[in-house]
C-alpha cells in the first residue's frame, strides 16, 4: 500500500485543504519543516512524508544517520536537497539523533542551500523548541531556521489504535529570541465543533493568497474526483 499523500490526508479529515496548501507551497519553496506530536503512532512521520512529495521534482532527500560518519548523510555541498532526521529523540535507533548530531544538523542550514524537515515529541509550539534548543542547546539563530511548525493531535481512548489524527495547529515561525518563539498562527482544528479554521496568512511564502486558494481549490476538488 502506498504512504498516504497530502490528497488522502485531506480525504480523512486529517487536514483541511487549506492546511494543505499551506504544506504543499511551503514543500514547493523548500522551506524548513517541524512536525510534532505526543503520542506515538500520531501520524508526525507520514504527515512529513506526505508534504516532502509536493519538493520540487529531483530534489535531493537526504535522510540522515548517526550510522553515516563522520558527516551524518550532510552532503559536502548545498545541493538544494532536504535534510530529513526522523526523529529529534535520546535513542539508539540510528535515524534518531539527538544533542551534538542535532547541532551540526542545524549548522548545516546556515549556508543557505539546504532545507530541514523532520519530528519529534512535544505538544506544542513552545515544547517542541524548548527540546531543540535547550534539550539539545541549538542556538536561536539555527532554531529560527525552521520556517513552519505542525502540531498533530493523536484521537480515541488508546493511542496504540488512534481513532482518527488531526492537524491541530499549523504556526509560522517569525522569529526566536532567549530561547523565546515567536510564531503566527495560520490553521487550527477547533476540537468543540470538529472544524478547521484559517486564523493568518503566511508571510513567508512566495505563494500569495489567491495562489494558496487555488492549490486549496485543487485539494478541494479531488475529494470529489
Amino acid at each position: 500500500m502506498a504512504d498516504p499523500s497530502l490528497e488522502d490526508l485531506v480525504a480523512n479529515r486529517t487536514m483541511s485543504p487549506e492546511m494543505a496548501a499551506t504544506l504543499a507551497a511551503a514543500a514547493r519553496e523548500r522551506r524548513s519543516l517541524l512536525f510534532f506530536a505526543i503520542p506515538r503512532l500520531a501520524g508526525k512521520t507520514t504527515t512529513m512524508l506526505a508534504t516532502l512529495d509536493y519538493a520540487p521534482e529531483g530534489t535531493p532527500i537526504h535522510e540522515l544517520s548517526a550510522e553515516t560518519e563522520p558527516d551524518l548523510g550532510i552532503p559536502d555541498e548545498p545541493d538544494g536537497g532536504y535534510l530529513v532526521m526522523h526523529e529529534i529523540a535520546q535513542t539508539d535507533f540510528p535515524h534518531y539523533l539527538w544533542g551534538e548530531p542535532v547541532r551540526r544538523v542545524f549548522e548545516a542550514l546556515r549556508e543557505g542551500g539546504l532545507s530541514l524537515a523532520t519530528v519529534l515529541h512535544a505538544g506544542g509550539y513552545e515544547e517542541a523548541f524548548s527540546i531543540i534548543i535547550d534539550g539539545n542547546e541549538v542556538p536561536d539563530a539555527d532554531a529560527a531556521l525552521i520556517d513552519y511548525a505542525v502540531h498533530i493531535r493523536s484521537l480515541g481512548p488508546d493511542w496504540r489504535e488512534p481513532t482518527r489524527r488531526v492537524v491541530a495547529e499549523l504556526h509560522e515561525v517569525t522569529d526566536i529570541r532567549d530561547g523565546s518563539v515567536e510564531a503566527r498562527l495560520l490553521h487550527r482544528w477547533e476540537e468543540a465543533s470538529d472544524r478547521f479554521e484559517v486564523v493568518g496568512e503566511p508571510s513567508l511564502l512566495a505563494s500569495g493568497a489567491a495562489a494558496l486558494g487555488e492549490l486549496a481549490e485543487q485539494f478541494r476538488r479531488r475529494l470529489d474526483e
